[in-house]
């Protein structure tokens, strides 16, 4: 699917500058002409995806639907299917060793599209911010935050970790983030893998990357690999933790079933008529002290 807008964090352009270009109405129009949206999907308005075609607009007070522009108002934002910004699209596909995952590319500049770098591990935002604070990521490193899928804490925004990897970014260092967790939209410059699937807590290799490993992030040929020798990745037992700070207060303690019984963040993360993965049991608080 190629890439047909330009708004933040992939340009400057905000939504209101979106759709006074041509908006939704414009670029579900040109997708599904190129035949790149399934026509018969069933959404609240019973003509389909047709019908995100045209705008509402008021005429003497009364509604009525006119068509989206034909042309775009601004082709530095929203542009013709047969004149994309990227034939590609702004997502790709990572395999490897760790696992499979998405990265966003679109607004990553070419120069930080492959990132190979000694990990550095967390098992939470919070420990890498308090690791930056502390001046100990003044180098290249790939940050590394597992236990954040969705059977592991329901799998939060990790959003505040965009704006500390950009700073080291800035500071001209090589940086990348692998997680099993999510991100917003709003994630731009700092080429992040998320979503590794299998997740940590059901034993995926994530699991397995200890600080030093050397990884190698490469959006350009979709890889995703931890330069272990093999034999040594083969042997090593995934890490565990005790997840139990995450599993109560602020209302978690209600959704505990949905997370024992969520598959993967590549299936969708949901729980309803999903046949789990196999609970993998943790350590208990006093198993971890001792």
């Amino acid at each position: 699917v190629p890439l047909l807008a330009r708004v933040y964090p992939n340009g400057s352009a905000d939504v209101n500058h979106f759709q006074a270009a041509g908006g939704t109405g414009f670029v579900i129009r040109e997708l599904l002409a190129g035949g790149l949206l399934h026509t018969d999907v069933r959404t609240v308005s019973h003509g389909g995806l047709a019908d995100y075609t045209r705008e509402p607009t008021l005429d003497a007070g009364r509604l009525d639907w006119q068509p989206a522009p034909a042309v775009s108002g601004d082709d530095t934002i929203v542009r013709p299917l047969a004149q994309p910004f990227s034939a590609d699209g702004g997502l790709r596909v990572l395999n490897g060793n760790l696992g499979r995952a998405i990265v966003k590319v679109s607004a990553v500049k070419p120069e930080h599209r492959v990132i190979e770098a000694p990990a550095r591990v967390f098992d939470s935002q919070e420990a890498l911010h308090a690791a930056f604070r502390n001046g100990e990521l003044e180098r290249d490193l790939v940050a590394v935050v597992r236990f954040q899928g969705p059977r592991a804490n329901g799998m939060p925004e990790l959003h505040r970790l965009t704006p500390v990897l950009g700073v080291l970014q800035d500071r001209g260092f090589k940086v990348a983030l692998v997680t099993d967790g999510r991100m917003s939209g709003a994630s731009g410059k700092v080429p992040a893998a998320i979503h590794v699937t299998p997740e940590c807590l059901n034993g995926g290799p994530l699991a397995r990357v200890r600080d030093g490993d050397v990884l190698r992030l490469d959006a350009e040929r979709s890889e995703l690999m931890a330069l272990v020798p093999e034999q040594d990745w083969a042997q090593r037992v995934p890490a565990m933790i005790d997840l139990d700070g995450a599993r109560w207060g602020c209302g978690r303690d209600l959704f505990g079933f949905a997370r024992q019984m969520a598959v993967g963040a590549e299936q969708g993360g949901g729980f309803i008529a999903a046949v789990p993965p196999p609970l993998v049991s943790l350590p208990t608080a006093t198993e971890v002290t001792a």
